[in-house]
């Protein structure tokens, strides 16, 4: 009986041309997994039928080796993801070489292949390191999953490793990756650190945060960090139907429906050895999020049009400022589908809760206006940061951003005034006021106070509701102020009295 029940490869020749009739359809521009499964056996025909079977599925990095004296030489100068092992070979046996590995290489997953069907045997290979070990003749189905689970071994082991490196030291290893979000705020470098450690890993990114915090700018900073050769597609999930999401995401073929005139890429082709960042994911309709799953699972999608399948090695970034926990708890998002995306969870923070980064984004933002307004960048009052200081930003940075550009596009020389942003706070407060709840809230409910079992006195009240509004105001009086309701004669009058 041939080691593969299914395949019984004649020749390289034959194989090959076998490989490139399967494989054809599987649109992936760069060798999947980035480093390449070893294949070790002493049997060419075995060789030539376990590459088969893994190219067959997508998997075709394969490197095979006739010679197990080669072995070590192979792994200590190239970089392998996993290793299939048979044990009885002329020269080095397996049974020799897997310590050796194990030792060496202890990051790579090691599965044992034997026509040896002897339990102590591969009890001792499991106590040596071995990850698997699998009998002959092998079904396809049979070792496709173990390499797939390997892999997913190996992953996480580098994953790992980069955690630890990102516990361990304050710096970056790509700051350039995150040129464009303006930032000084410690929590926002500690979710630099943990992007870097994470981003080149294959599995899903989940970014979550309110309107406005600058999810796509993480998403390229996400791509960034990855050093992925593919371009960065995005795809808003809001307001579409399915048949649009599937059209616009994979494509179809000439015929495929009424109006299809010609053939279309999909954005997921687009996409190939790079990122797709799905935005708004939290408004995706259940019958796309079936399709997604698939996607992320099997990393395989259908044309419209076709039937046979293509593999994507696309990088998947989603992004929402819903709340995906309380959507799956509705039966609205899928639960297999929010756990798939969620592997890499990253929460931003809002604007209020980084206040310290106000004067770095104003000039930032200063600049930028006035660059594109053809303008000179004016001169900033210095109340002005204590007056967005004092401000909750509902809109978070995209909200600042269009203070600022109104108020650049009504300047026109001297400082710049104060009046524009004072508008649009005021307009803002009619309809959003801070939230004490969670992201997306704009309910226009103010923070519940919590009252004590004592409580206070007017008196007590008032002089805890003066000295944080001077707090907020950075002892601003004329915002502060504002900030009560009242005049900044009455706020004066105020604490003339307990002097």
């Amino acid at each position: 009986m041939a080691d593969f029940e299914l395949y019984n490869v004649k020749s390289k020749k034959t194989s090959a041309a076998h490989t490139r009739l399967l494989t054809g359809a599987f649109m992936q521009t760069t060798p999947f997994p980035q480093h390449a499964v070893l294949l070790v056996d002493d049997e060419e025909q075995f060789l030539l039928s376990a590459e088969f079977a893994l190219q067959s599925e997508g998997l075709d990095n394969v490197t095979a080796c006739a010679d197990s004296r080669t072995v070590m030489d192979l792994l200590a100068r190239d970089a392998f993801s996993v290793v299939l092992l048979d044990l009885y070979m002329p020269g080095v046996s397996g049974l020799d070489l897997l310590p050796e590995i194990t030792r060496e290489h202890p990051e790579i997953p090691v599965v044992i292949l034997t026509a040896v069907n002897e339990l102590e045997t591969a009890v001792e290979c499991m106590r040596q390191g071995a990850f698997d070990y699998i009998v002959k003749p092998v079904r396809r189905e049979r070792l496709v999953t173990v390499v797939r689970r390997a892999l997913e071994r190996s992953d996480l082991q580098r994953e790992i490793g980069a955690l630890r490196d990102y516990l361990l030291t304050d710096s970056l290893r790509r700051p350039e990756a995150f040129a464009d979000i303006v930032t000084a705020d410690c929590g926002m470098r500690s979710l630099f650190r943990y992007i870097e450690a994470v981003a080149e890993t294959a599995l899903p990114v989940l970014l979550t945060g309110e309107t406005g915090v600058g999810k796509e700018l993480f998403a390229r900073a996400v791509h960034a960090a990855s050093g992925r050769s593919g371009v960065f597609v995005t795809v808003n999930a809001a307001g579409v139907d399915d048949t649009l999401f599937s059209d616009t995401l994979f494509g179809h073929r000439r015929g495929a429906f009424t109006g299809a005139d010609r053939d279309r890429r999909g954005l997921i082709e687009e996409a190939a050895g790079g990122t797709l960042f799905l935005d708004e994911i939290g408004d995706l309709c259940l019958e796309s999020q079936v399709k997604l799953l698939r996607l992320l699972q099997e990393h395989t999608y259908y044309t419209l049009g076709e039937d046979l399948p293509k593999r994507s090695d696309a990088r998947i970034v989603a992004a929402t400022n819903r709340d995906l926990p309380a959507l799956r708890d509705d039966g609205r998002f899928r639960k297999d589908l929010y756990y798939r995306l969620s592997a890499h969870h990253v929460r931003i923070p809002p604007l209020r809760e980084r206040r310290d980064d106000l004067p770095l984004l104003l000039r930032h933002l200063l600049e930028k206006a006035a660059s594109d307004l053809g303008r000179r960048t004016p001169t900033v009052p210095r109340e002005l940061v204590s007056l967005l200081g004092a401000y909750h930003f509902p809109g978070n940075v995209r909200e600042l951003e269009g203070m600022v550009y109104d108020a650049v596009s009504r300047h026109r020389t001297g400082v710049l005034s104060m009046e524009s942003f004072r508008e649009k706070m005021d307009l803002s407060h009619e309809t959003a006021l801070p939230t004490a709840g969670g992201e997306g809230d704009s309910s226009g409910r103010g923070p519940d106070l919590i009252f004590p079992e004592q409580l206070p006195t007017l008196r007590e009240t008032e002089d805890l509701l003066i000295s944080e509004a001077l707090r907020r105001a950075d002892g601003n009086q004329t915002i502060a102020a504002r900030l009560l309701g009242i005049s900044r004669s009455t706020l004066n009058s105020r604490l003339n009295r307990d002097r």
